[in-house]
């Protein structure tokens, strides 16, 4: 199946590796799993033990074509995204709005900006306006380290860029400005408890 951006761009979905199974398997031994898998697993095992409601974001397609290979199945080969996406997963935690986005990325120096897009700041920027809490989770895979990275870092040097300047984050700025988030088993990666973390330390900068 084609499934285009709003743009014309060509969108080859991943496969997950835990479809269709009836019991999850939590354990970080599982190896290959997507960030997303991951995050998945994490916001079941959250909902599961009464934690937090996250989910991943539905976004909506348009079908333009399908075929129908015998009279009892249909294929779907091409298909549009009706709007642009904003961010990956939102929910609700201890009353709080949580809304993120969740990237990879195989360099070891630096996360290319070329992975968020403008609408996904101006919504970001829209959640934090009203008081949500949103950020971006980003997954050096050749490391395997794992970052939550707070709005208004990614927002300082996404306007550093919108003014001529360098078109990545460093590595090192996710050391210096993000929380560091240790994978584990149950759930996979905890990112909650690493925001704890975040709001205590904003809180007493305040």
């Amino acid at each position: 199946m084609v499934i285009n951006y709003p743009n014309g761009k060509i969108y080859s979905p991943q496969k997950n590796s835990n479809e269709n199974r009836s019991k999850k398997d939590y354990s970080y031994s599982n190896r290959g799993k997507t960030l997303e898998d991951e995050i998945n697993e994490t916001n079941e095992y959250y909902m599961q033990h009464g934690t937090a409601v996250i989910h991943k974001k539905p976004v909506p397609i348009q079908v333009v074509q399908v075929e129908y290979p015998s009279r009892s199945a249909a294929v779907i080969k091409e298909a549009y995204y009706r709007t642009a996406s904003t961010t990956d997963f939102n929910g609700v935690w201890q009353g709080l709005h949580v809304d993120f986005e969740a990237k990879e990325t195989k360099s070891k120096s630096s996360f290319p900006l070329k992975n968020i897009h403008a609408h996904q700041i101006d919504h970001m920027r829209l959640v934090t306006q009203q008081k949500g809490l949103t950020f971006l989770i980003v997954r050096f895979s050749s490391v395997n380290r794992y970052f939550i990275l707070p709005f208004y870092s990614l927002q300082d040097v996404w306007n550093e860029m919108c003014n001529g300047g360098r078109k990545s984050i460093p590595f090192n700025y996710f050391e210096q400005y993000g929380f560091e988030i240790v994978p584990g088993a149950f759930p996979p990666i905890d990112y909650l408890q690493v925001v704890r973390k975040m709001l205590l330390e904003q809180s007493t900068k305040q």
